[in-house]
């Protein structure tokens, strides 16, 4: 429980049998819940995560087909509202969230009646420091981007996968038409700004090691614009109009 919520975390996980038992590791003890969905992985993920159900109250769905990023927190995000979950966070299965940031992302749900917490690696001081050239880049450009196609105009770091929803915000969600791919983190604001959702932003820390990105130049160059024009497309049809949100919330 945090205050008076009953809190779960959706780790998605592909090939992650290296890392993802320290993710599940570092999860703190007021988690309620940890919901481990293993995307078609073809390594050990399942088996590792399966072994920290006698520790924890832990549940390992496996996608048989994968279903990507997206796809995979979705299936969290109905379990959590099946089991009656208040807030959702979602951390990588890779161990690169940093789990003391976790209370800092459920704090506005609590104190500002935040429906919907990123995280904003890229307000961490000396970012550019830890975080590849190329991601640094990339994420400034997505993001501004991400400020015309979701709504949502003072978005700082789009691609931070690093979040907290309520369950009363995911109800209002059709989760059905949600892009399960790269893009992601893009095309749910549109939805979330759908449905009205208030955005608080808060800095987490940045944490790369040796591992490769897995988008590919053409998905980054042609894919990613083209799942976010059409997310802002599918805003337009339901509210009418291409305005910019309120300023984002933003808990220092």
């Amino acid at each position: 429980m945090f205050g008076d919520k009953r809190v779960a975390v959706v780790i998605p996980a592909y090939n992650e049998e290296r890392l993802v038992g320290r993710a599940i590791e570092q999860i703190p003890q007021f988690v309620d819940r940890i919901i481990v969905i293993d995307d078609a992985s073809s390594d050990q993920t399942a088996l590792i995560a399966r072994r920290w159900s006698a520790k924890r109250n832990l549940i390992c769905i496996r996608h048989e087909v994968n279903q990507g990023v997206g796809g995979a927190i979705v299936t969290g995000y109905r379990k959590a509202l099946e089991l009656g979950d208040d807030v959702v966070a979602v951390m990588a299965g890779d161990a690169q969230m940093d789990p003391m940031d976790l209370p800092r992302l459920i704090e506005p749900v609590l104190s500002d009646g935040a429906d919907y917490v990123k995280g904003d690696r890229l307000a961490w001081p000396g970012v550019w420091r830890v975080m590849p050239l190329a991601r640094f880049i990339g994420n400034h450009l997505f993001s501004l981007l991400t400020k015309l196609t979701s709504g949502y105009g003072q978005i700082r770091d789009s691609q931070c996968g690093y979040t907290v929803i309520t369950a009363h915000t995911l109800a209002k969600l059709d989760l059905d038409e949600l892009y399960t791919r790269y893009g992601f983190p893009n095309d749910v604001l549109a939805h979330l700004y759908s449905v009205g959702a208030r955005l608080a932003q808060v800095p987490v820390r940045p944490i790369y090691a040796s591992e490769q990105s897995g988008i590919s130049l053409l998905t980054g160059l042609v894919g990613m614009p083209w799942v976010m024009l059409c997310s802002m497309w599918r805003r337009w049809r339901r509210a009418g109009t291409f305005l910019l949100a309120k300023p984002v919330r933003r808990k220092n």
